[in-house]
């Protein structure tokens, strides 16, 4: 059986096309999927999406109509598709449950620290071999307080990376994490997690729950000179109020690695194009923010999990197996 990836990069074509190998043709392409590219889908039963393909209902209707039965798509969140009309359908959506949560923590503390000892401007500076120190001041992360939104493999593997610089630990979610207490972490109300934190991390999935947690009076509860890093969907912060935000002065530093508009945008190359979405444009001109594409979990170690889950969810279709990978259900 040949199977059509989709949103395929160059890194990871080699390793898809090595798991598949013996087991099933793949044709990786490096194009999303969405209304314009579904048509290329017609004819194979089983495809696989990145995390940024459009699954909402027109283009699952293109294809059910096309011959799809199966889709693996190679992310851990769902959002993007719209579950209801693939049950409807008749189609099987698989994901992959669970990849390296150290890839996406270790990122998160990259731009942390990368907006508190302001590297990216010091690195351009010494490119054009000025070695000031004026405006590069950061701070100890030692002594202060941390606090995770957000306490699962992700939230965890970050927590203990904070306990290590010995900060305070606060954390919120719905289920207290007993690794996380042992660590000696406070759960606390997201209001006082907030306004007491000097760096928030957000480690939540994007549900109509989480949708813009952090929104104005989030923003506004803060320290003027707290650190928010979001490492997990775009969608949990309200951008329009955080550029106000930052228009006004405040935070030592903001780390995006996802941005809620970023379809159509991120893990492509738009430099010879220019970008018309206006609040991104003014997000990156800030200086104590860091914008990057999404690549929080693109290490060696979780992409080559990603691809062994979405080899193994293929095999269980075809074998008529389910698994907690399994979203919709097509036996």
């Amino acid at each position: 059986m040949e199977i059509l990836a989709f949103g395929v990069q160059s890194d990871e074509k080699p390793l898809i096309e090595k798991a598949f190998a013996g087991l099933h043709e793949v044709r990786c392409l490096d194009v999303f999927l969405n209304r314009d590219t579904a048509p290329i889908a017609a004819g194979y039963e089983i495809i696989s999406t990145s995390v940024n393909a459009d699954l909402g209902s027109p283009v699952l209707q293109t294809l059910a109509t096309g011959g799809t039965q199966m889709i693996a798509q190679r992310s851990t969140g769902f959002n993007n598709i719209d579950l209801d009309v693939a049950e409807r359908l008749a189609l099987r959506v698989a994901r992959v449950s669970y990849y390296s949560p150290y890839s996406v923590a270790e990122f998160a503390w990259t731009l942390a620290m990368a907006v508190n000892r302001r590297v990216i401007r010091a690195a351009s500076r010494t490119r054009d071999f000025d070695f000031r120190l004026d405006g590069l001041l950061g701070r100890d992360m030692h002594g202060r307080t941390v606090g995770v939104v957000g306490t699962g493999k992700i939230g965890e593997a970050f927590t203990r990376i904070a306990h290590g610089f010995g900060m305070k630990l606060l954390g919120w979610d719905v289920v207290e994490n007993p690794a996380c207490l042992e660590l000696g972490m406070e759960y606390v109300e997201k209001e006082r997690l907030f306004a007491e934190a000097d760096l928030v991390s957000l480690h939540v999935p994007l549900l109509p729950a989480t949708q813009h947690i952090i929104n104005e009076a989030a923003l506004k509860s803060m320290k003027d000179d707290a650190i928010l890093v979001n490492s997990s969907r775009g969608g949990l912060i309200d951008t329009a109020a955080l550029v106000t935000e930052l228009r006004a002065g405040r935070f030592l530093g903001v780390g995006l690695d996802v941005y809620e508009a970023e379809a159509g945008l991120f893990f492509l190359d738009k430099s010879l194009e220019g970008v018309d979405d206006d609040t991104l444009a003014r997000l990156v001109t800030f200086p104590n923010v860091i914008v990057t594409s999404h690549q929080a979990y693109y290490t060696e170690d979780a992409v080559g999990q990603i691809i062994d889950a979405t080899v193994q969810n293929v095999t269980d279709y075809l074998a008529r197996r389910t698994s907690e990978n399994v979203l919709v259900p097509r036996m």
